[in-house]
């Protein structure tokens, strides 16, 4: 059977780090890729510390890794960084025996510098992404808000003052024409569509409670002012606590919600709707289900469905979604608190 320095010879035409460490923490045996590695001279690496070569922000972690290969554990893809003798930087991964009997560590490591400033690249990447996105979001955000207001603060006023003029004219204008006064009674029929659909479009783009009251309060204000304007019950609960808020995604859920409840408002085949936030193992459901009146056209439901995947996206969170043949459709946001 070959002894370990016989298997230590094997590995001298590897391009890997082959090396071979005694209890105390020093080298015993290094192959020429170490060397050529590290830039150090054997006689340098056999006189230091193996943990004087490691990056100083690693050496806790390597330290407490080696303790446990010592006891027994294997050390299998564990990665570290070397500070080389020109003051570069090496990440290896590292996998290592510990031979009891001899009181010596056999490791090989790879070079995966390259593959590490690749995922440095692609994190940057990722953030100055996410930060866009933030941005984006944010910008929509205060456009949203100030269109909600403009609509309800001016433009419903104003159809609301039109519509008092209509019926004064229809009420004290005794001598009207037959042709004059349905014309009238028409103008207020579409003064009264005006007014509705301003308060759907206000609706439907934003509130601006949720930044004072938290979520569950305007989900519970939204499900009201839903059923106010459709005639159909819309009931929320929540299992959270009032003053356990549910973290960066308040926004996108009460979006994601809005997103539902606009798409069902014109419908007038809904029998009711149910709203739930709830909190279990760490996640947070959103749910919404509706019920209704008859087989629905799940087409119909296509175009709102992929913006609420893709919102949902957003926030690294799954979307299920159960079509009852029935009559029932549940939609279910799972995100990680």
């Amino acid at each position: 059977m070959p002894s370990v320095s016989d298997l230590f010879q094997l590995f001298e035409m590897t391009p890997d780090l082959v090396c071979i460490a005694g209890r105390d923490g020093y080298f015993r045996k290094v192959n020429k890729a170490v060397i050529e590695k590290l830039g150090y001279t054997e006689e340098e690496l056999f006189s230091r510390l193996i943990s004087s070569f490691v990056h100083p922000d690693d050496r806790a972690e390597t330290a407490r890794t080696r303790a446990e290969l010592i006891e027994g554990k294997k050390l299998l893809n564990f990665e570290n960084r070397y500070i080389t003798k020109n003051g570069g930087v090496v990440w290896l991964e590292w996998t290592s025996i510990f031979h009891s009997g001899k009181d010596l560590v056999f490791a090989i490591a790879k070079d995966i510098t390259k593959r590490k400033k690749i995922e440095k690249d692609i994190e940057a990447e990722y953030h100055k992404f996410k930060s866009l996105a933030g941005h984006f979001k944010t910008s929509m955000e205060a456009d949203r808000k100030f269109l909600a207001a403009e609509l309800h603060e001016e433009m419903a006023q104003l159809a609301s003052v039109i519509k008092m003029d209509i019926d004064w004219v229809t009420r004290r204008e005794e001598n009207l024409s037959p042709a004059s006064r349905n014309r009238m009674e028409h103008a207020a029929g579409i003064t009264e569509l005006l007014i509705a659909t301003i308060r759907r479009i206000t609706f439907s783009i934003g509130s601006t409670m949720l930044g004072h009251v938290g979520l569950k309060a305007t989900l519970d204000w939204q499900c009201r002012e839903f059923s106010l304007l459709c005639g159909v019950p819309c009931t929320f609960v929540s299992s959270i606590e009032d003053s356990a808020g549910v973290g960066e995604v308040e926004l996108d859920f009460l979006r994601i919600s809005q997103e539902v409840l606009t798409s069902t408002m014109m419908n007038t085949e809904v029998r009711q709707v149910g709203l739930a936030l709830d909190l279990i193992g760490g996640k947070v459901y959103l749910t919404i289900q509706v019920e209704y009146k008859v087989i629905i056209n799940r087409e119909l439901f296509a175009e709102s469905l992929d913006r609420i995947r893709d919102r949902a996206s957003y926030i690294n969170g799954l979307t299920e979604i159960e079509m009852d043949p029935a009559g029932s459709t549940i939609i279910r946001v799972i995100v990680d608190k």
